[in-house]
């Protein structure tokens, strides 16, 4: 798929999920952006750029923390969902742009922390953001990338599912992969951290919009995991209700000086 039309479905796709993706509670969860604040060190003097940043969540939270956030999205209808959670919060230190990861509207070493949040799954190019990141961070920056980390032996199944669910979707990368870039980039100063987000089946199908019919063949697919983990989200019952988990990896490095 070229880059364009690619870049037409994200914004179809996210569109539709402005509203119905942030009011999601599981993308708000509390213990989450702890763990992002704990591992990116994140403090007063810092200016952040929160790339792809949706309805502005992680952008948000992070404004609590920083000096200043800038959070920059494709799509149009998630900078204004943005706008009034950043309204309802009461924030001032944040700046919105609307771009594309792959050509950052910024110049180098702008920022000493960039980070992006369930974003890489939807690049074409993910190693060409990673790029985009490494330079608008400032030497001695952070940079930090969350997203679903799939085992290599799962992956084509994950992302046959996610493109059923949401036709924006690429693919998942390995941590293998994310961190082979960062090794290329020459980053420097490597963590991780994994953690669970845990979905429940129907809610998340609700504020998705897939193909018509999609909806039917997702629900098959997670039941006939139940048990059997085929998929890599560990898809369970509670209380008669299907739960599925994103396996999620936090990665921090550092731009060497």
């Amino acid at each position: 798929m070229k880059k364009n039309e690619h870049n037409r479905s994200i914004i179809d796709q996210f569109t539709k999920q402005a509203t119905p993706f942030a009011e999601l509670k599981f993308h708000s969860n509390q213990s989450k952006f702890q763990l992002m604040y704990d591992l990116s060190g994140v403090n007063k003097d810092d200016t952040v750029l929160d790339i792809a940043c949706g309805p502005g969540l992680v952008t948000t939270a992070f404004a609590t923390k920083a000096k200043h956030v800038t959070g920059i999205d494709i799509t149009p209808a998630m900078i204004e969902k943005a706008k009034e959670i950043q309204k309802d919060k009461n924030l001032e230190n944040i700046t919105w742009k609307i771009g594309d990861a792959t050509n950052l509207p910024f110049d180098d070493e702008s920022f000493s922390m960039i980070i992006t949040r369930y974003s890489f799954h939807h690049f074409i190019e993910p190693e060409m953001v990673f790029k985009e990141m490494k330079r608008v961070c400032k030497k001695g920056g952070k940079i930090m990338v969350v997203d679903v980390a799939i085992p290599p032996e799962k992956r084509n199944a994950y992302d046959h599912l996610e493109k059923l669910r949401d036709p924006s979707h690429t693919h998942a990368c390995t941590l293998e992969e994310l961190l082979d870039i960062a090794d290329k980039l020459e980053l420097t100063n490597i963590k991780t951290q994994w953690y669970k987000l845990e979905a429940e089946l129907e809610k998340q199908i609700k504020a998705s919009f897939p193909n018509p019919g999609d909806d039917k063949k997702i629900r098959k697919l997670v039941t006939e995991d139940i048990g059997r983990d085929n998929l890599g989200i560990n898809a369970h019952l509670i209380d008669g209700s299907i739960y599925f988990d994103y396996p999620t990896v936090i990665l921090v490095a550092v731009k060497p000086k």
